[in-house]
């Protein structure tokens, strides 16, 4: 997913700019279990690997990079490290847009040839593979060859058909389905602009294309000068509760990354990636994170062909609603697709039901043209959103929410039989395949809690008419 990082016109934290324009970041997670902050006190912990690293790209830069932070190793991959005490407010590193792979590091020949018809997600990925083909030759070597390896990357755009099987209730599966179809689209015009420059690339396969594909968006960040990828930057690792965020200073042409807390020698150092439900980290990062408090479910809803009124509420609903909706976190969903949160305890609004889910099940419980006629005038007459108060009618008020019941029903016993048939049996599966089964049933489990919190707050509204 490539979102806006958080624009700031100065060095100073600007925590509050969050909520507007939301950061992307990436992580290299080899495990499904919750991402919280992950402490040692053990020493500075050290990836001998890439001890050359931040001195490569100091001197690229022109200027150090950080020196709070060393790259090191946790247990869920590559991370940064504490070097030192580092105190709330301290800023963690700069790193400036010049030494950041962007659309506009192409070789100008390249770019001309690719023109509009891709994305910069493309572009860099073509990048990415232009400079991973010059090895030990490009000035970008130490970057490229500490990128994930292909067998590293589990976002669901990289699972076979007999894996995404396992995530066909979601809605993440038709997501999936459509990032791969626009990852072949891109490809195709990639690929006539490589077989233009045949000394320059060896032969691409859509294979190598959408695992330099995923790499951009699970790492890239929206900057001036459009997608980029920041070195160093993307070593950091994901926690929920973090206050923490990649933040770009278009004055100073600079990412940098300022802690929310204390952190002594050793302790990893974490960011938030955003407020991303399962679906988004499975589809754009790879993992998911178990009990995350921003879980969803998306219901889609459809009035039946054989409803007695299904033209005229097609009708009514379609002066209603807007044609596609597009959350700053998650992915693009129709007019007919709803958002399910997690309902809390003693939650006596069902706040994590959307109004409008529960809008569309009255007019779906109407069964007579005047009933409609009523609510279209009432809506005239307030905001012109329909539905948006309890029936009068409170049988068909019941019926609404009945209709919606059902429908949670069985979500959930879709849920648990698909849960239940994924549950680990010998012999044990291969690695990868281990791993993202275990990623489906955390990423399900989740769903499932959702909804059936959405069915407890429902059977009770029911029960108290």
């Amino acid at each position: 997913m490539i979102l806006h990082s958080v624009i700031i016109s100065n060095s100073l934290w600007a925590r509050s700019q969050r909520a507007i324009l939301p950061s992307l970041f990436r992580c290299l997670c080899k495990s499904s279990d919750a991402f919280t902050s992950v402490s040692s006190r053990e020493g500075p912990c050290v990836d001998e690997n890439c001890s050359d690293f931040l001195p490569w790209l100091g001197n690229k830069a022109g200027g150090e990079i950080s020196s709070l932070l060393s790259i090191g190793k946790s247990a869920y991959g590559r991370a940064l490290c504490a070097a030192k005490d580092i105190q709330t407010g301290d800023c963690l590193l700069k790193v400036p847009y010049s030494v950041q792979l962007a659309p506009d590091n192409l070789p100008p020949a390249m770019a001309r040839l690719l023109g509009d018809e891709v994305g910069d997600v493309a572009k860099v990925a073509l990048l990415v593979l232009y400079e991973k083909h010059l090895g030990k030759k490009s000035e970008w070597a130490p970057y490229i060859s500490r990128l994930p390896l292909p067998e590293d990357m589990h976002s669901s755009v990289f699972w076979s058909d007999i894996e995404l099987e396992m995530i066909r209730q979601s809605a993440l599966y038709e997501e999936t389905l459509k990032q791969q179809k626009q990852i072949e689209k891109d490809f195709l015009a990639v690929k006539l602009v490589s077989d233009n420059f045949p000394a320059r690339f060896q032969n691409i396969t859509l294979q190598d294309f959408t695992y330099a594909y995923g790499l951009v968006t699970s790492r890239a960040w929206m900057s001036s000068r459009g997608v980029s990828m920041i070195p160093f930057a993307d070593f950091l690792n994901h926690d929920g509760t973090s206050e923490s965020y990649v933040l770009s200073d278009e004055g100073r042409q600079h990412s940098e990354v300022i802690a929310d807390r204390d952190f002594a020698p050793g302790d990893e150092v974490l960011i938030r990636y955003g407020k991303f439900s399962n679906a988004t980290l499975l589809l754009d990062f790879g993992f998911t994170v178990s009990c995350n408090r921003y879980d969803q479910v998306r219901v889609a809803l459809n009035v039946p062909q054989h409803d007695a009124l299904y033209t005229q509420k097609l009708e009514v609903l379609g002066r209603d609603r807007t044609p596609r909706i597009k959350d700053d976190n998650e992915f693009t969903y129709y007019e007919n697709s709803f958002a399910i949160r997690e309902v809390r305890d003693g939650s006596s609004r069902g706040k994590g039901i959307p109004q409008s889910l529960r809008a569309f099940a009255r007019i779906m419980a109407c069964d007579s043209q005047q009933e409609l006629d009523d609510l279209a005038k009432e809506a005239a007459e307030n905001d012109g959103r329909l539905a948006r108060k309890p029936l009068k009618n409170k049988n068909r008020e019941l019926a609404a929410h009945q209709l919606l019941l059902s429908e949670m029903s069985r979500l959930i016993k879709d849920h648990n039989e698909r849960i239940k048939s994924l549950a680990p049996t010998p012999p044990t599966p291969r690695e990868e395949s281990a791993l993202r089964q275990r990623l489906a049933l955390d990423f399900l489990s989740g769903e499932l809690r959702v909804l059936k919190s959405a069915s407890a707050w429902l059977e009770s509204y029911c029960s108290r008419m």
